[in-house]
């Protein structure tokens, strides 16, 4: 059994039954929310970034450094990375799947910005996307900063448990979330992106409303852990 740990705003770790370690989009130094620092993750394995906004790549770099870990990203973020350094890399693009390891992990489309933090150029510009994970017997699904997309109907039946932005403003907000649950009828929604500044502030007990019995609504503050059963 796979062990899901919300460090707040989109950042997660993932602890899979055979000891892998993942990272989903490190945001750590500057979030004003997060539990921990990004110091505290002393071993890791995989790290995974949506997109190359600060806000889900701020970390990924100096983690894949310091502790080895394996940066999986869209082809131009992690060409990137190994311009600065990183030397383990693994390259994906929307649309395409890999089977690593500790499980199957497919990129999603996703329709946000695509600049990559860092980047002083501008030459490593990318589109976003999400990510499938199957890990443990659970189809886990983060979408990272999206809007709603029709794309999204094509994971009917696919997503046990899902990752959705709520925030607005940057993403989709709480009823295109719930349009998006209607698109991919996942068994559990943990809302992401939002809380993290005033811009981008929701009420979750209203969020847990409108979906109803759409889906189980699990809010997770940082530092809390979910088990993928």
């Amino acid at each position: 059994m796979a062990t899901l740990t919300f460090h707040g705003h989109s950042t997660f770790s993932l602890e899979t039954s055979d000891g892998t370690r993942l990272v989903l989009d490190p945001w750590f130094t500057g979030s004003p929310v997060a539990d921990i620092a990004a110091a505290d993750l002393q071993a890791l394995d995989y790290i995974l970034c949506t997109h190359g906004h600060q806000d889900h790549f701020e970390d990924a770099i100096p983690l894949a450094k310091r502790t080895g870990a394996t940066l999986v990203s869209t082809f131009e973020i992690v060409q990137f990375a190994a311009s600065q350094g990183v030397e383990n890399v693994h390259p994906m693009h929307i649309g395409g799947a890999h089977r690593f390891p500790f499980g199957r992990v497919k990129m999603t489309p996703a329709l946000h910005g695509g600049q990559v933090h860092g980047d002083e150029t501008g030459q490593w510009t990318t589109v976003p996307g999400g990510f499938l994970l199957e890990v443990d017997g659970t189809r886990l699904h983060h979408a990272g900063d999206t809007a709603l997309i029709t794309d999204m109907q094509l994971l009917k039946g696919q997503v046990d448990v899902a990752l959705l932005p709520i925030g607005d403003n940057f993403t989709m907000g709480p009823e295109d979330a719930v349009r998006a649950i209607e698109f991919m009828e996942p068994s559990v929604v943990v809302p992401i992106h939002f809380d993290t500044f005033d811009l981008i502030a929701q009420d979750t007990d209203r969020f847990r409303e409108m979906v109803g019995d759409r889906a189980r609504v699990q809010v997770m503050a940082p530092g809390d852990s979910l088990a993928l059963d």
